[in-house]
């Protein structure tokens, strides 16, 4: 059974940080949009009343400018008696005639503080009714309006639906408060969340209301639709980078497989070449012992016929033909002296390769190996055979662990060392290795398997001993089967 596919820890944890820095970069903007909106609107709400109450101290300077004309029957109304007509948010216009008296003590303070500092000034102020007075003293009448603030905002104008907006709008001066636009009510407020504020007084010295607008913005009003598509993008392109990377490290290991699949059969051309000549070599030494000895008794005496003796000597000149033929056979097809290309190879380094290697077999079989490395090590071999080695060992261990259930399956891969050479182990939880095959097990063509040429343990003995090591094979004490690779140690390394 192969083990379900998943991401390398580092990409989901890079993955997760791209996306949360994405979503958190789309929420920002978001918020950064939403808030240059709270604040045009809020400028545009600080312009429209500001232009409101610029309007009042241009209607009380020109009506202390006409002054009223003296009261004849029949004669036009005073202007101040039709702004109230003129201007829904006059509720009424008051002057206070020479040798009068207003009928408001806050009157005639506003009037003082407006002689003084020559403008309009503020009277009665009721900001929670939404009313307020204003008064311009003048020469020889002052005049005072009674302002209606919900009448004096310029609805048509407003840059918000006063209903629905979750803007809240107010007029502040004094402690007192005027709810222009009420906003999200306060239930809906949210407990955590973000909070814009615009505060700034009217553009009229005569009456310094502080607008005041605040927009509460919680999580729900965060952009979750493009968060959730940025990450799913994210998510989308992790997983599409990671099966063409598991395409390229499956190319990769094919590869490598391939490699070493081709320096196998070299190997094994010229290991089951040299077995070939090797059996032949003494069949064919004894013939022309035999033929040789035939030739000497032929020659006694009495002597032999001379064809019996032409014959002897033919047989031995083709004797010796077939043996130099198997001599140069195997001279072309031996391995040549590799010895010159034995360099210092980390023993760790090439033990990892050959698992990575074999990653897809041990997914299948259900095998975790565990690689026991403490130190680094540095032997003094051929790469190529080095591989090669530790790959035949680990496929040999996956192959006998099959005949025990996935539960009992364990494979460890040591790498340590011995004086002054290095031991590279391969222990396996299989059934270990039959008593009477284990002085056999390196012999060339014996094997257990049906269909196995018996060449591949051999090889591994044939390689380890021509790098100046050796390979030895034995049954654990605690069951299973376990290789030993024993080479030399590089020069300098301990």
């Amino acid at each position: 059974m192969r083990r379900p596919w998943r991401f390398p820890v580092w990409w989901l944890v890079g993955g997760v940080v791209v996306a949360l820095a994405g979503a958190a970069a789309i929420a920002r903007q978001s918020l950064e949009q939403q808030r240059s909106l709270f604040e045009t609107d809020a400028r545009i709400v600080h312009r429209l009343l500001s232009q409101q109450v610029v309007q009042h101290d241009a209607m009380l300077a020109t009506l202390a400018l006409l002054q009223p004309a003296p009261d004849i029957e029949g004669a036009a109304a005073s202007p101040e008696q039709r702004l109230p007509v003129l201007y829904p948010q006059i509720l009424r216009v008051q002057r206070r005639d020479p040798d009068e008296r207003w009928s408001d003590a806050l009157l005639t303070q506003a009037e003082t503080l407006s002689r003084q500092t020559r403008r309009a000034a503020l009277g009665a102020l009721d900001l929670t009714q939404g009313r307020y007075q204003l008064v311009l003293a003048a020469t020889p009448t002052s005049y005072a309006l009674t302002i209606d603030l919900r009448a004096m905002v310029p609805w048509p104008e407003w840059p918000m639906k006063a209903d629905t907006s979750p803007v809240r709008v107010t007029l502040e001066h004094a402690g007192q408060r005027y709810v222009v636009q009420a906003g999200a009510p306060a239930a809906d407020a949210p407990a955590r969340g973000w909070r814009f504020d615009f505060h700034k007084l009217l553009a009229a010295e005569s009456q310094p209301f502080d607008v005041v607008a605040t927009r509460a913005v919680g999580w729900g009003q965060l952009p979750w639709g493009g968060m959730l598509a940025w990450t799913l993008g994210v998510a989308a392109l992790l997983a599409a980078l990671h099966h063409l990377q598991r395409q390229r490290s499956a190319r990769r290991r094919a590869e490598e497989l391939l490699r070493l699949g081709q320096v196998a059969r070299l190997n094994t051309l010229g290991e089951l070449a040299a077995g070939m000549a090797h059996e032949l070599n003494q069949p064919l030494t004894a013939v022309l012992a035999n033929t040789q000895a035939a030739q000497r008794l032929l020659q006694e005496d009495p002597p032999e016929l001379t064809t019996a003796r032409d014959a002897m000597l033919q047989a031995a000149a083709q004797a010796r033909r077939a043996a130099d033929v198997v001599g140069r056979l195997r001279q072309a097809v031996e391995r040549p002296d590799r010895s010159g290309q034995h360099q210092p190879v980390a023993a760790v380094e090439a033990v990892r390769r050959a698992l990575y290697l074999l990653e897809p077999e041990c997914q299948r079989r259900e095998v975790v190996p565990v690689l026991d490395a403490t130190q680094a090590v540095t032997v003094l071999a051929d790469p190529v055979a080095l591989d090669q080695i530790v790959h035949n060992l680990i496929l040999n261990a996956l192959q006998a662990l099959e005949q025990v259930p996935p539960a009992q399956r364990r494979l460890t891969l040591t790498v340590s060392t011995r004086g002054a050479r290095a031991d590279i182990s391969v222990a396996d939880s299989g059934p270990g290795i039959a008593p009477e095959v284990l002085p056999r097990l390196f012999e060339p063509f014996f094997s257990t398997r049906e269909g196995g040429l018996g060449l591949g343990l051999s090889l591994c003995e044939t390689l380890a001993q021509g790098m100046g090591g050796a390979l030895s094979a034995a049954n654990a004490p605690q069951g299973g089967a376990v290789f030993h690779l024993q080479l030399p140690l590089a020069t300098g390394t301990s």
